[in-house]
């Protein structure tokens, strides 16, 4: 019998409470026109009662199979719980009848049918869920009609029309439609009566009340409506265009002993050639006119350089990747330099299109895109393969002539240099080991040039995420240097950060220097 209900349960698409509730139904009321007029009796949401009823009409038995299949499982006991008391009245009904001896006449199971007995469960509460009360057609009287108001009804009243017989399927739902008609007609003549009642009171009043009410309501029409609030323009979320007219790109700084800058050198993270070409970044160039400018981040092969990258009086040099759409670096030179090498001479590396290096008269310039840690420092490994073969690069060069370190270095050496440093220790940009190959480069006999300049200076940051409003909340971090070999500290003029700069996620940096 188990295995039967799992079948007649599997082919009804209902919720598990849903089904387990249908299944106490089905003990309780041991056949299937029992179960519509148990649904249509309880005071269920209407999801519930209109699935239940549905699913009724879905099996697609015979109702002779049902019959005798509903009987069959007033035997078995519910999903979930104990057996409710309404499940153990009628598996003590089956004992009796199985006790009684059967008689086959035709005419004797007609008569056994009218006389049928059917248990049509109540608004009971739980303190009553013992008591059963039953039901016959000897019970019930024809002339017996629905009150004329709302209100309580006595059991016999209220259950008049949930007089179900066995004999045919028809009838029952006759009785379940007249049953909500007559709910329904109560339900409106009950409003009707409140309303005239509300009506009847209304003309009670006496006419100094009405004056105060109607006084009442002109003052309210007479009332101004309130002022609105004037609506605050919020910040954009991530600029795309700069107003270049607005900002100053000139500076009068000069070194220690006095001398003024006639070297300007510029780096920018440009997240992406093609579309900082189509937010007017190549406008930059033109206002802020520097002798160097080094992109990092292009992101586009050589062949596939948009037209506009193309500026009168430069030189330019591109590095991309063997694989397209990934890191890729660019250098603009007014003057054509003694020589241009692409690399770390390692070939782990030197396939991402990491570095440029120009050589100069007086220094080397060295253009680089450091990888990142990447999210959940899954790249944390490659990262510090990275950094002491830079190390050793610059190392070297720094032995031939000073050198001049550029570019996205994906760290934030100090607290300082971000907004949040407590809660980013276990973040691409600010783990210990990142930090710690900053401060190993920079023991080898260089110079952070900002923080030279600028020791103590706060809310200093060179990126900011997309996320959060972060740029518009100065919520960002300092990951772009101008790193110097301690030679050149003498010949420091200024390092400036171009904040008020937008097309990317970074902003341009600049290095005013005497050489």
């Amino acid at each position: 019998t188990q295995s039967t209900w799992g079948v007649f349960a599997g082919r009804i698409k209902l919720r598990k409470s849903t089904k387990h509730e249908l299944f106490k139904i089905v003990c309780l009321c041991q056949n299937i026109e029992s179960v519509k007029l148990y649904c249509n009796c309880r005071r269920w949401a209407s999801y519930r009662s209109s699935r239940i009823l549905s699913s009724c009409d879905q099996i697609s038995f015979t109702y002779e199979y049902i019959h005798s299949f509903v009987r069959g499982l007033s035997c078995i006991m519910p999903p979930k719980g104990k057996r409710t008391a309404s499940a153990k009245v009628s598996l003590e009904d089956n004992k009796r009848k199985t006790k009684a001896p059967a008689k086959n006449t035709e005419g004797e199971s007609s008569d056994a049918n009218e006389s049928e007995e059917i248990k049509a469960p109540s608004r009971q509460s739980k303190r009553n869920v013992n008591k059963v009360i039953t039901y016959r057609d000897e019970d019930l009287s024809e002339d017996e009609a629905p009150p004329k108001r709302g209100g309580r009804i006595n059991k016999k009243a209220k259950n008049d029309d949930s007089d179900v017989s066995n004999d045919s399927d028809g009838n029952a739902a006759g009785g379940i439609k007249s049953k909500a008609k007559n709910r329904s007609t109560n339900k409106k003549k009950s409003r009707s009566h409140d309303s005239e009642d509300e009506q009847d009171a209304d003309d009670s009043l006496s006419e100094e009340e009405s004056k105060t009410k109607m006084s009442k309501s002109r003052d309210k029409k007479d009332k101004p409506p309130p002022a609105k609030k004037p609506k605050v323009d919020k910040p954009l979320l991530n600029k795309a265009q700069s107003d270049y007219e607005s900002l100053d790109f000139s500076s009068d700084k000069t070194t220690s002993d006095g001398k003024l800058w006639n070297l300007k050198i510029s780096s920018w993270n440009v997240g992406g050639l093609k579309a900082w070409v189509k937010k007017n970044g190549v406008d930059y160039i033109k206002y802020e006119n520097p002798d160097i400018f080094c992109l990092q981040e292009t992101k586009c092969s050589q062949d596939k350089l948009p037209p506009e990258v193309k500026v009168d009086g430069y030189h330019t040099y591109w590095l991309s990747g063997e694989k397209d759409g990934y890191a890729g670096v660019g250098l603009y030179s007014k003057k054509e330099p003694i020589r241009v090498t692409y690399g770390v001479a390692n070939k782990e590396f030197d396939t991402e299109g990491r570095v440029i290096t120009a050589e100069y008269e007086d220094f080397y310039l060295v253009a680089a895109y450091v990888p990142n840690a990447g999210r959940g420092l899954v790249t944390l490994p490659k990262r510090m393969k990275w950094d002491p073969h830079l190390r050793n690069y610059v190392k070297g060069l720094d032995s031939k002539k000073p050198v001049i370190l550029c570019g996205d270095m994906n760290v934030s050496h100090q607290p300082i240099d971000l907004a949040n440093p407590k809660t980013n220790t276990k973040n691409a940009g600010f783990t210990q080991e990142e930090r710690d190959g900053m401060t190993a480069l920079l023991e080898e006999g260089f110079v952070d040039s900002f923080r030279h300049l600028y020791p103590d200076k706060t809310g200093a940051y060179t990126f900011w995420t997309y996320m959060g409003n972060a740029r518009s909340r100065n919520v960002g971090w300092r990951l772009d240097y101008f790193i110097l070999s301690q030679k050149l500290e003498p010949n420091l003029c200024d390092n400036v950060i171009r904040s008020e700069v937008y097309g990317s996620d970074h902003c341009p940096i600049t290095l005013l220097i005497n050489i």
